[in-house]
């Protein structure tokens, strides 16, 4: 049977001229910008609105640099893509062939394991390239399954409205509430326009609400003006926030 930094090795150097090759066709180095969506399971690479690429993804691991330590993506409980459960074919493979590093969930490492994972997982899981998300403490190592077209694609029409990070959901699409609504309260709910969760907005629409006490405001200013404006002092909140308000503010009293 194969050790495994032989085999480890084999598959670094079977890589090489398939990511070199990646990185030509789709200019992968010419990217300033990263964004990867742990709901769509999309990475945009991007400069500007008009040069940009889009791929999905499955997760394959991280490396902590303050820990030191790598883990599986089937071992982290914290990542929310449905897809990461492609890397337990990695794991059966690891124990098929006795190799400890791939059957282990989380172990002390280093940033070159991170690419013999890539290289593994691409072998196994079939990718056309691999990427390294460099986060503030940690590296987020992908397999490219796919490039999207972005025409005439609802998914990353949501993505690219995700500029709002949110501390308990993260990146989102924005949404604008006045200052009486909150995800325990139950003010009543009063919309721009009629809502549900996940649907796509036009370019020009914000998910907006406001309580009964702005709307009898707003009707008693004949609509939105300064004084009607300053009583409702309108935030900026997360597009999930947004639909927990409403579910708590619709409830009837």
């Amino acid at each position: 049977m194969i050790a495994y930094d032989e085999f480890a090795q084999s598959e670094i150097n079977r890589l090489i001229p398939i990511q070199d090759r990646f990185k030509e066709e789709f200019n992968i180095d010419s990217y300033a910008n990263w964004f990867y969506d742990d709901e769509s399971e999309i990475l945009r690479l991007h400069n500007s609105e008009d040069d940009e690429v889009f791929f999905r993804y499955i997760p394959i691991g991280t490396y902590s640099f303050l820990k030191k330590t790598w883990m599986w993506s089937w071992f982290n409980n914290y990542l929310n893509e449905k897809n990461k459960i492609e890397t337990l074919k990695i794991k059966q493979f690891g124990k098929e062939n006795n190799f400890e590093k791939l059957t282990t969930g989380t172990f002390p490492s280093d940033t070159f394991d991170g690419w013999e994972f890539l290289a593994i997982s691409q072998s196994i899981l079939k990718g056309i390239g691999v990427y390294n998300i460099n986060c503030d403490n940690l590296n987020y190592y992908v397999l490219l399954k796919e490039k999207i077209a972005p025409e005439n694609n609802s998914e990353i029409t949501k993505l690219k409205q995700k500029k709002l990070e949110c501390g308990n959901h993260g990146f989102k699409r924005p949404a604008f509430v006045c200052q009486h609504l909150e995800i325990d309260s139950n003010n009543g709910f009063e919309e721009a326009f009629e809502t549900f969760k996940g649907m796509d907005l036009e370019e020009d629409d914000d998910f907006s609400a406001w309580c009964n006490d702005c709307e009898k405001k707003r009707i008693e200013h004949n609509g939105w003006d300064d004084e009607s404006m300053k009583f409702a002092k309108i935030k900026l909140v997360c597009e999930d926030c947004y639909f927990e308000m409403k579910e708590s503010n619709s409830r009837k009293l």
